[in-house]
């Protein structure tokens, strides 16, 4: 006879300080307090409720970037997940404020692989073991250097490089804990969708691995994804849906017997309100509110940037601003580090900060014709147009013309005004620090052969300030509307 026990378990992944609700269509939907009105109600509910994040609680909103995070921390302890592992935008606001974060939390972070470099000592526990009526839940952290891109930054830290590495540490967790008598294990990633795919199929079975709950990615998902007989799930992004699980775990077997999935809507027909925690972000709120709701520009309508791999109204007016601003041949301005999805017609200060939350110097390196070709080609290789696809993109900036074609992988044109860029010309460039840092991964080129051309230099300290005063000097804005990236199947 089987000995089976119902788990109960609640996940969500990249919230980015989604903490207000929005009103779509007339309907409230998303918010913190909305999404822990409902995990408390499971809690109320049933006997043994897990509440898990998969990463990414930091960055995107005001009110998260205002406090550096120390908003969301309180915001989180008052949600009281389970447990959290840690995202690549954990370290936006530097790893030693990471920490101290940490030092804040009422809840375990964990992670297993973010190390010291010089002695592999790791930054946080590898894991959490949760007992619930007497099931002992084995939760891991995994993370990749493909992912944590920023902590390039910090010489002294360093991640397991690949999946195959990573899945070597579960393994070597798992065999540590098996005299535990672990009952069920749940990997935490923050790796994206395919390389959860990728770490599940390399797992060995003897390891015990149950469950992957993922993130980076934003995928929905209709149901769960099996590899290699583990069901990997997300929940989107943000705080209008919320992932539950309910499990029959078999004790004996220590593994699953049977389990359900759905996304829940995080809304009123479904989520009662935490009324403590609405006034803590109103709290918040209203002080940046008051800060910030200073009105900047406007535009004829409402703008949109709805896809990171395709260009955007919002993209272009952004890599445009930087262009005029700094006296640019072309700026770079990465997709991903556009946070929203509609912007006016109004801007306020506050609308500016929540679409480009990161405030991070800028540089200017030159390349050539030939140079900058290349870059577009493997900006736009064929993984790139994936739905699912978390490579870098970016939006060009004014005079530039770029047709490439998807049949022959390479750029077929590339202008400036009309007039073709020659392969020997030098381009003055622009982009963020983040991604001038990463070039090698965002667009193929090292930063040591662009340094051949000429030493690259800081140009602007603070992108954000630059931002504000170029919209102040500009009350009266509308997207530009020629195509800037053509796109052809031949």
């Amino acid at each position: 006879m089987k000995h089976l026990k119902k788990l109960t378990l609640l996940h969500s992944n990249d919230l980015h300080g989604d903490f207000l609700v929005d009103s779509i269509d007339d309907k409230l939907v998303g918010g913190v307090s909305m999404l822990s009105g409902y995990v408390n109600k499971v809690r109320r509910e049933e006997k043994n409720v897990v509440y898990v994040i998969s990463g990414d609680m930091f960055q995107g909103s005001l009110i998260d970037s205002e406090f550096k995070g120390i908003s969301t921390i309180e915001i989180m302890n008052l949600l009281a997940p389970d447990v959290v592992t840690i995202g690549n935008h954990e370290v936006d606001y530097g790893l030693a404020h990471l920490l101290f974060l940490e030092k804040c939390a009422n809840f375990p972070i964990i992670n297993a692989n973010m190390c010291i470099k010089s002695n592999g000592k790791r930054l946080f526990r590898s894991h959490k073991i949760l007992h619930i009526d007497g099931m002992k839940i084995l939760f891991i952290g995994i993370l990749t250097e493909e992912v944590l891109q920023r902590t390039k930054l910090e010489k002294l830290v360093g991640t397991l490089v690949d999946i195959r590495e990573a899945a070597e540490e579960v393994g070597r967790i798992c065999d540590a804990y098996r005299t535990e008598d672990i009952d069920f294990t749940v990997l935490l990633t923050h790796i994206g969708i395919d390389a959860d795919k990728q770490l599940a199929s390399i797992l060995d079975p003897r390891w015990g691995v149950d469950l992957i709950i993922g993130g980076h990615s934003h995928t929905l998902l209709e149901q769960p994804v099996e590899v290699n007989g583990i069901p990997i799930v997300q929940a989107a992004s943000g705080t209008d849906q919320v992932g539950r699980f309910d499990i029959m775990v078999d004790t004996d077997r220590n593994t699953i017997d049977t389990y359900a999935w759905q996304l829940i809507p995080v809304d009123p027909d479904h989520c009662p309100e935490d009324e403590a925690l609405k006034m803590l972000i109103e709290k918040y709120h209203a002080v940046t509110e008051s800060k910030y709701n200073r009105i900047l520009t406007h535009f004829p309508e409402r703008y949109t940037h709805l896809a990171r791999n395709q260009e955007t109204a919002i993209g272009k007016i952004f890599s445009d601003a930087f262009k005029e601003s700094l006296g640019l041949d072309i700026m770079l301005h990465a997709s991903g580090s556009l946070r929203g999805q509609f912007l006016g017609p109004i801007m306020t200060l506050k609308d500016l900060q929540e679409m480009e939350p990161f405030d991070e110097e800028v540089y200017r390196c030159k390349v050539t014709g030939a140079q900058f070709r290349r870059m577009m080609e493997y900006m736009l290789r064929p993984e790139s147009f994936d739905a699912d696809a978390h490579t870098e993109f970016y939006q060009l900036s004014e005079g530039l013309r770029v047709v490439y074609s998807k049949k022959q992988k390479k750029v077929l044109d590339c202008t400036m005004y009309g007039r073709q860029i020659g392969d020997e010309e030098l381009l003055r460039i622009g982009m963020h620090k983040f991604h001038f840092k990463n070039l090698k991964t965002g667009l193929g080129i090292s930063e040591e052969e662009v340094t051949r051309n000429e030493t690259p230099r800081v140009i602007a300290t603070r992108s954000l300030g630059l931002l504000e005063e170029y919209f102040s000097a500009h009350p009266h804005l509308s997207a530009p509307a020629e195509t800037r990236l053509v796109i052809v199947e031949e």
